[in-house]
């Protein structure tokens, strides 16, 4: 409040010191003062020179306005959910900077919102297919159309696994969104983190006749990473592998020191995917055929990774097997 109450104050002293400064400077050049004739030609080209000062000030103050009124305006058609409105970038630079941090934030709610429309309406069709599912059955084991054995079951429960990976899913994606998915970084030995996920697998790996093996150095540097979301990526990556190879086939968890980065890579000798599939494999909701899941497992993935500041790419051809390849920062101490 006293900073306030001290800008007023000079405020209004510098205006007193102008008034006055003003009234003194036309007199001279009036002649209403008596003085020599230098010091009233200096009145008058002061007289001037703070005429046109007034005047530039004048139009910039009123330029500023009209720039103002600008960003008022824009501000309530956001307030009134329209993203799509920008402000001409015109003006002072301060003036233009704002405007450009504006309009870069107005494309930023747009594209937000473009994203949650998108992901409400996904979401809304995946659930109706579990629900429809969990309704129907249960409607006719209780109709007595279906027996209430395990045949009948069976179809209720995997719906609600399918809905409770959505609602697990949730938190995540939502996060993503908006740039808030928080990360709890530290240094991460990769040996030790592959190590104890894939070991998790071997028993999958052995009853599908898949081999299941690592290439990973012993000297790679310690990751930058939060160990809990990069062995959820590391998890669906290698059980996606397993689904989809064959008995007799090989999935190869490898890693890889690139500079201030570490490369992770997951193989397999599987199926492969079909081209249109492969253009959309990280959308949300994208899934192959006779896929058990949400299709949300490589979206969280690419979430994760890019939150880390890397990369991740498939690579794959249809018969000849998938690669996954992500990227990680080094632990920088």
């Amino acid at each position: 409040m006293w900073r306030i109450a001290w800008f007023a104050m000079v405020f209004f002293l510098i205006m007193a010191v102008f008034f006055i400064a003003a009234i003194v400077l036309v007199g001279t050049a009036a002649g209403v003062i008596h003085t020599h004739a230098g010091l009233r030609v200096l009145a008058i080209v002061s007289l001037f020179a703070l005429l046109v000062i007034v005047v530039r000030a004048a139009t910039r103050f009123r330029r500023m306005a009209i720039d103002m009124g600008s960003f008022i305006h824009a501000t309530s058609q956001i307030a009134a959910g329209d993203y799509e409105v920008r402000v001409p970038e015109r003006g002072p630079r301060e003036i233009r900077t704002l405007a450009r941090a504006f309009n870069d934030m107005s494309a930023r709610l747009a594209t937000t919102e473009q994203n949650r429309r998108s992901f409400v309406a996904d979401l809304t069709h995946e659930l109706r297919t579990p629900l429809a599912v969990i309704r129907g059955q249960a409607e006719a084991i209780g109709d007595g159309i279906y027996p209430g054995d395990q045949v009948h079951v069976v179809p209720i429960l995997d719906a609600t696994q399918a809905l409770e990976t959505l609602v697990d899913a949730l938190p995540t994606l939502t996060l993503a969104d908006v740039g808030s998915l928080r990360l709890n970084r530290e240094a991460v030995e990769l040996p030790v983190l592959l190590g104890s996920t894939v070991a998790g697998f071997q028993a999958l790996a052995d009853a599908g006749g898949v081999q299941l093996r690592t290439e990973v150095p012993t000297d790679l540097p310690p990751l930058d990473a939060d160990p809990a979301r990069i062995r959820g990526v590391l998890m669906n990556l290698i059980s996606n592998a397993i689904r989809y190879t064959p008995s007799g086939g090989s999935v190869t968890v490898a890693a890889a020191g690139e500079g201030d980065r570490v490369a992770l890579r997951v193989r397999d000798t599987g199926s492969g995917m079909p081209e249109e599939l492969r253009a959309r494999v990280f959308d949300r909701f994208v899934k192959g055929p006779g896929s058990p899941g949400a299709g949300l497992g490589l979206a969280i993935a690419k979430d994760v990774v890019t939150a880390h500041g890397g990369e991740i790419a498939v690579s794959s051809e249809a018969g000849k097997g998938t690669e996954v390849r992500f990227t990680l920062p080094v632990y920088k101490p």
